[in-house]
């Protein structure tokens, strides 16, 4: 009996003690849950007051999930000529696309995606280079998660009166993007000077940079500041409710206002690209100043390229009249003449004897080696003797000479506004290298260099540093700073350069002077011809018959300078007429030109020049009949009846018998390009996206696409040229 009481009471401990351990497990698990509880609780409450998990802002990570933000560009400012004319402005074309995706509705679930596809592309047909078939293949993508489809390069490139003819027709799901682009609209113009710019694609804009000359120099001024759209958005892309769009409009940039005078401007590239084709020289520079301001009225070189084309770029990314250094030759003795003027060490009745000096061991000779004999100093100049410049440099002294350099500023930097100057050099360590920089040798130059110090002899003594910028506008607040001719020196006084003028008149017009070939009817010329040898790699000087530097450096009228022009030409390759008649070919109209003289023969009047007017979205034969008046040829690029793009664009400067090419509506065709320059193909391959490949050179002999084939499936085409 008590074993049994024992046990029950035994039992009922081991029940009271599980009940026990049950419930302090149970609170200890109360615990811990009310812990976790609060805990949670606690930390709810700190991210709904502060907003923040760890370093993430939980306000700003939702604002960017919904937030959209599109970068509005700024429009590129433009660079002018000093009449207000355009060199190179921002203008706009458009991309076409066409949204498919049957998912995506407007308001009140209105579709805003292609609903009749034949009806589009039969319309789109008109407008653009694919035949309605393409069109409708494209609209019918296999990509069954395609949200929207493009129509390649047959789709961009869309001008503003096409755009705006398409959108009449209220097409559902067809949209457009904005492309700005830099027009060139005069082609070959100061290309080098004027500059290019590189685009390229970042997020929904583009983003240019210019990468040379003017565009690179004042690109920061004229790139402007881009805007901002910013809104807020659902999933599906719509505008959330009770939100607000911000816009930060862009600020356009700033336009640039040049020197440059446009008619001496593309009648300098005519005579420049004559004498290039004609004579063929490895380099060829032009710079036409007025000396009083140091204004730069025309400035060129070969090889230069097309802005709009691109066509010669690969062989012409320097700027030869500021980063090209090169011996001068005779044209320095300019300066030698001044600098022995000045210092006092000039008589020009005194007798020397002409052909050869010697100096530090080594013999000087005149161009003529056996001289002249016994002859004036007064003649050393206009007979472009070395002898007698060594003369006056010996009767200088060294450092007198060198003293005037440093007043001409040769080997510094002009300052033009111009990126990547060089300095040259002066080699002064011999008595017969200072010898010998007195005609020109063992100094190097720049051609901006040389206007610059013998613009001081058309400016009564003063020296202008180049000018080719002469103010800039801001149109966003219409403020205008303008750029001041500026003054750098007074290497010599009026009196010398008189006399250094009367010297440089007795080049021309003596029996004796070397630039007789200069010589203008009933025109007052002031003029210093030049021949260089040109340094080899190896230190010696090149010994080829054609290899040499010619220039000429000519101040008009001399009285009275008001123009100075200059011209170098570089080892031409047809030597057909002497070097003073090669560079009169450019000297000689130019000068004519600037100083108002009757016309030229054997040369276009840029009077003749057409101004190329936007002919889309006319009928061809319309633009036909208007292109035969204006005596230019065309070339036509597909099978339909509307004109949809050109090439010219508006606003080109073009010369009588210059080709358009017209690209219609309808599908795209290949014309027939034989004769065509390589420029018109180029044109080709731009308004139509195919590659061209030339073999050999000169004008279109054949074509490897038969002319009428459509283009659509075609990759490249290969275009043989013969001279």
């Amino acid at each position: 009996m008590n074993r049994s009481n024992n046990d029950q009471k035994k039992q009922l401990q081991e029940i009271n003690k599980a009940r026990r351990d049950r419930r302090i497990i149970g609170r200890f698990f109360l615990i811990v849950i009310a812990f976790f509880f609060v805990l949670c609780i606690g930390r709810f409450t700190y991210i709904a007051v502060s907003g923040h998990v760890g370093s993430v802002n939980l306000s700003q990570r939702t604002k960017d999930k919904y937030r959209d933000q599109q970068v509005l560009p700024a429009q590129r400012g433009s660079i002018l000529a000093e009449d207000g004319s355009k060199i190179a402005y921002s203008d706009e074309s458009y991309q076409i696309y066409a949204v498919v995706n049957k998912k995506y509705h407007g308001l009140n679930n209105k579709p805003l995606y292609v609903v009749n596809k034949k009806k589009t592309a039969h319309i789109l047909s008109q407008y653009i280079p694919l035949d309605e078939d393409k069109i409708y293949d494209i609209l019918n993508t296999h990509d069954k998660k395609a949200f929207q489809v493009e129509f390649g390069n047959a789709g961009n490139n869309i001008s503003l009166s096409v755009k705006e003819a398409i959108d009449k027709h209220k097409l559902q799901g067809i949209y457009f993007n904005n492309l700005p682009q830099r027009a060139y609209p005069n082609g070959i113009f100061a290309s080098n000077t004027i500059g290019l710019i590189q685009g390229h694609a970042k997020d929904t804009s583009t983003h240019f940079k210019g990468i040379m000359g003017i565009e690179s120099n004042y690109n920061d001024l004229l790139h402007g500041t881009n805007g901002l759209d910013t809104r807020y958005i659902d999933p599906n892309g719509y505008t959330l409710p009770q939100t607000h769009d911000k816009v930060k409009e862009p600020k356009q940039g700033d336009n640039i206002y040049t020197t440059i005078n446009v008619n001496y401007q593309h009648y300098l590239e005519q005579l420049m690209s004559n004498v290039d084709r004609k004579y063929r020289p490895e380099s060829m520079q032009a710079i036409i100043t007025d000396p009083k301001t140091g204004d730069i009225l025309a400035i060129t070189q070969r090889p230069t390229f097309n802005p709009d084309t691109k066509e010669g770029l690969s062989d012409a990314w320097s700027n030869f009249n500021i980063q090209d250094q090169y011996e001068p030759g005779s044209v320095f003795k300019i300066l030698t003449l001044a600098a022995a003027i000045e210092s006092k060490h000039y008589n020009g009745n005194q007798y020397y004897h002409s052909g050869s000096i010697k100096v530090g061991g080594r013999t000087i000779k005149d161009w003529n080696t056996s001289g002249w004999g016994d002859i004036p100093l007064s003649q050393a100049f206009p007979r472009s003797s070395n002898v007698g410049m060594v003369y006056l440099e010996q009767q200088m002294g060294a450092n007198t000479w060198l003293n005037y350099l440093k007043k001409f500023h040769i080997g510094q930097k002009t300052g033009v506004a111009l990126p990547d100057e060089v300095t040259g050099n002066i080699n002064f360590q011999h008595a017969s290298d200072q010898a010998i920089t007195a005609f020109g040798q063992s100094v190097d130059v720049t051609a901006m260099q040389m206007v610059q110090a013998v613009g001081a002899i058309g400016n009564k003594g003063t020296m202008m540093k180049p000018r080719l910028i002469s103010r800039i506008e801001n149109p966003n607040n219409h403020q205008v700073k303008k750029i001041a001719p500026q003054k750098v020196g007074k290497p010599v006084s009026s009196t010398t350069s008189k006399e250094v003028l009367d010297a440089m008149r007795d080049v021309v017009q003596q029996d004796y002077g070397t630039g007789s070939a200069y010589k203008i009817a009933d025109q007052d010329i002031a003029v210093k011809t030049g021949t260089a040898q040109i340094a080899g790699n190896n230190g010696s000087y090149l010994a080829g018959s054609n290899d040499y530097l010619y220039s000429v450096a000519g101040l008009a009228p001399a009285s009275n300078p008001k123009y100075l022009v200059y011209i170098t030409m570089k080892k031409p390759q047809i030597n057909t007429e002497a070097p003073e008649k090669m560079l009169s070919e450019v000297f000689n109209p130019m000068m004519q030109r600037l100083l108002g003289t009757g016309k030229i023969e054997n040369i276009t009047s840029a009077n003749t020049d057409v101004e190329m007017s936007d002919v889309t979205n006319q009928s061809l034969s319309t633009v036909q009949q208007k292109l035969d008046q204006q005596k230019l040829t065309y070339g036509i690029v597909g099978t339909g009846s509307t004109v949809v793009q050109q090439l010219p664009l508006k606003g080109t400067k073009l010369l009588s018998g210059q080709r358009v090419i017209l690209l219609t509506n309808g599908a795209m065709t290949m014309p027939d390009v034989t004769g065509w320059s390589k420029n018109d193909i180029l044109k080709l391959s731009e308004i139509t996206g195919k590659k061209v490949i030339f073999k050999g050179k000169g004008y279109a002999k054949s074509q490897s696409v038969s002319p009428n084939a459509v283009l659509n499936n075609v990759k490249q085409i290969v275009i043989h040229l013969k001279q």
